[in-house]
């Protein structure tokens, strides 16, 4: 994977450096056996896979918080992930300061910390953009869409492992994409080519995490991870069966006039919402 850097080395990096190497993944399990297990080896996979990926000069700065969080996002799944799971919920990729900070999708610091209870060491990736610097939890900034998707949750079922009974978060897509201004690029703003490769391994690994789970439902949280994971679990051969929601994102009005609404109704037609109220 193309990381343009300047060559030049300071003390700052070298400490930078030290951590990243402290907070790397581990080697591929052998033999996973648990759901967790192998949902992280399908993630380890996937990341082993991504790095062989090149993006041209519109993509000048790449992360991967499943490599420099891998510390707190393997938590989260050791945590919360188990065999019984009915419902993965499905995002595309990391939020500059929700993943991207914590390791957990959809990951707003106060959500992550205080609801979910992970914690942990949070790295750096290689080559960073100065005004997009992994801080981990000491990061000030809210992820809008992580606040009100973990927001809306705790709420409804009060303690996560309620949650947890069925349902999982997973992204489909790990990385994290930006330009020379440090603005953030989605996949489907990637040039063809380049989508089309990452999307296929991304696809993949989907159907991996799908098997790994044996859930019985995905629900895509947007529109485009939604027709991703019906077109590839569809080609997978894989019967399952594949809702959307909204997404929360700030950037869409609806989402804005009262997003916790719309995503209630949705849930109660899907017939999620009574596992997580009973």
């Amino acid at each position: 994977m193309i990381h343009e850097g300047d060559g030049h080395n300071n003390p700052d990096e070298e400490d930078e450096k030290e951590k990243q190497e402290v907070t790397q993944p581990d080697p591929l399990l052998r033999s996973p056996a648990t759901a967790a297990e192998r949902l992280l080896q399908a993630e380890l996979e996937l990341s082993a896979h991504l790095r062989d990926l090149t993006f041209g000069p519109h993509v000048r700065y790449v992360y991967n918080p499943l490599e420099y969080a891998w510390e707190t996002h393997r938590c989260f799944v050791e945590t919360y992930c188990h065999d019984g799971h009915t419902v993965l919920f499905l995002g595309m990729n990391p939020g500059p300061f929700g993943m991207a900070q914590t390791g957990v999708p959809f990951g707003e610091i106060k959500a992550v910390r205080d609801w979910l209870k992970i914690t942990g060491e949070v790295g750096h990736p290689p080559n960073e953009h100065p005004k997009r610097r992994i801080r981990g939890f000491a990061c000030t900034q809210s992820e809008v869409s992580g606040s009100r998707f973990w927001g809306y949750f705790q709420k409804l079922c009060g303690k996560p492992e309620k949650f947890f009974s069925h349902c999982f978060v997973h992204n489909l897509c790990p990385l994290i994409f930006m330009n020379e201004s440090g603005k953030n690029l989605t996949p489907p703003e990637l040039p063809a080519g380049e989508r089309d490769a990452l999307l296929a391994h991304c696809d993949g690994s989907l159907c991996k995490v799908v098997k790994a789970l044996g859930v019985s439902m995905v629900i895509g949280v947007g529109r485009v991870a939604e027709q991703r994971a019906r077109r590839a679990l569809s080609e997978a051969g894989i019967t399952v069966r594949v809702e959307g929601i909204m997404h929360p994102s700030p950037r869409n009005p609806l989402a804005n006039k009262g997003w916790e609404e719309v995503a209630k109704t949705k849930l109660n037609e899907l017939g999620v919402l009574q596992f997580l109220t009973t």
